[in-house]
């Protein structure tokens, strides 16, 4: 495909999606969080990277932020950022400790609700322990700007119910054809199942701009012709050598080289999710900060 006709075909898909959004934003949707969810259906393609990446660059922004680590069973967020919580998520959900109690202080100035990890029971969250967190995320005082929701990967329960609670689904995939496979079938059961329709994709770990154009196009293609879906291209982001360097120092990215390729995306990523949040409803039945 070349480069020409790449770029005829993006520009038609984004016009079209476009013009099926809202010309207006209903005033009873704006200055509320902004709840996002990065999920995908192939584990290692970089989401809690990019999640804390984005969380720092938007509290530069002067957007408060808060990361809800929702791997609940092997949560690492914390683990890259070099923090050691005494408490999680687990502790909230058994009744032993407030949110107030548990949330961290990230570079930055961005906040934390770390989850647990090596817990099975975590792995499957009952009825019970989801109302249970939604009651505590009520609690908040002060309600984030923007609510950032690190999921696992696959299609599991966990992975449903925090990608409902979300009003943004950021799918991350890379070039990899298992990554686009799994990421088509965790939107197909979202949209099937849970009548999920909106995503987000962001293209990770791509050599040039060229080719994440590709590995959208390919993709929305798909969601299109079997589903009748038409999914929004997020950006991307290139692939970068000081990455490695940053997660062995347990520093961010964004922090660490401020000015390297991949953070100049993500900025730009930032920059979109600041102009679309609150656009419109969830498309679930389910939210925080009800």
């Amino acid at each position: 495909m070349d480069q020409a006709n790449i770029l005829r075909q993006l520009a038609v898909h984004e016009r079209e999606t476009r013009d099926a959004m809202p010309k207006e934003i209903p005033a009873v949707h704006r200055n509320k969080t902004c709840i996002a969810s990065v999920t995908s259906g192939k584990g290692g393609v970089g989401k809690t990277n990019i999640v804390a990446n984005l969380a720092f660059l938007l509290a530069g922004m002067k957007k408060k932020t808060l990361v809800l680590d929702a791997d609940c069973g092997l949560a690492n967020i914390d683990l890259i950022l070099g923090l050691t919580p005494q408490y999680n998520l687990y502790h909230i959900l058994k009744g032993e400790k407030a949110i107030r109690d548990i949330i961290l202080t990230g570079p930055g100035g961005f906040k934390i609700l770390p989850s647990s990890s090596g817990i099975q029971e975590m792995a499957t969250l009952t009825m019970t322990q989801k109302l249970a967190l939604q009651d505590a995320m009520n609690t908040l005082q002060a309600r984030p700007d923007y609510l950032l929701i690190d999921t696992s990967a696959g299609i599991s329960e966990n992975v449903m119910y925090f990608n409902m609670v979300a009003k943004e689904t950021i799918v991350v995939v890379t070039p990899e054809p298992t990554s686009l496979t799994d990421a088509y079938a965790l939107i197909k059961v979202l949209y099937q199942r849970h009548a999920k329709k909106r995503f987000k994709l962001l293209v990770n770990m791509v050599k040039t701009q060229q080719e994440a154009t590709e590995v959208f196009l390919r993709l929305a293609q798909a969601t299109d012709h079997f589903l009748n879906l038409a999914i929004e291209n997020l950006g991307h982001i290139v692939y970068d050598e000081n990455l490695p360097s940053a997660v062995k120092q347990q520093k961010l990215l964004a922090e660490r080289y401020p000015n390297s390729p991949s953070v100049k995306c993500l900025r730009e990523v930032a920059k979109k999710l600041c102009q679309s949040s609150s656009e419109r409803e969830d498309d679930g039945v389910m939210s925080f900060f009800n």
